[in-house]
């Protein structure tokens, strides 16, 4: 019995120890959220307006905030192909003219992407932020 008892506590000491061991390692399931990101704002659309039916064209994003990857969303779909960064305040992008084909408001948004977390575990890092809308009208 005193056999089985002392095996026992050594077990329990041994546990105790690769618990101790761990987190003093630095192990924790804590992890850090993400935090805010830069909001883009948009100021103007150039064109702001196009014909329906017309061919493909350059929409130029004014604004601020743009991140080097910012993407420029038409009607809530990122256009990530065809935005191209020009500076923290202004982006282009070609609008095809199949997004064009029929009259009515299409809504422009800018979206900065979020940055993976660079803590231990992936922990940290920015959440993806998007402008307010503006208006893009299709007559």
């Amino acid at each position: 019995m005193n056999t089985l008892y002392h095996a026992t506590t050594v077990k329990t000491a041994f546990v105790a120890a690769l618990i101790s061991l761990t987190l003093a390692c630095g192990y924790s399931s804590k992890t850090t959220p993400p935090v805010a990101g830069t909001i883009p704002a948009i100021t103007q659309l150039n064109p702001n307006v196009a014909t329906a039916g017309g061919a493909d064209f350059v929409l130029t994003v004014d604004g601020s905030n743009f991140g080097t990857k910012a993407v420029v969303n038409w009607n809530g779909a990122a256009q990530t192909a065809t935005t191209t960064y020009v500076s923290g305040n202004q982006l282009t992008v070609t609008i095809p003219s199949a997004m064009i084909a029929t009259a009515g408001t299409v809504m422009v948004t800018v979206t900065n992407p979020g940055t993976a977390g660079n803590g231990q575990y992936g922990s940290g890092g920015t959440l993806a932020e998007t402008s307010s809308p503006v208006s893009f009208t299709i007559n």
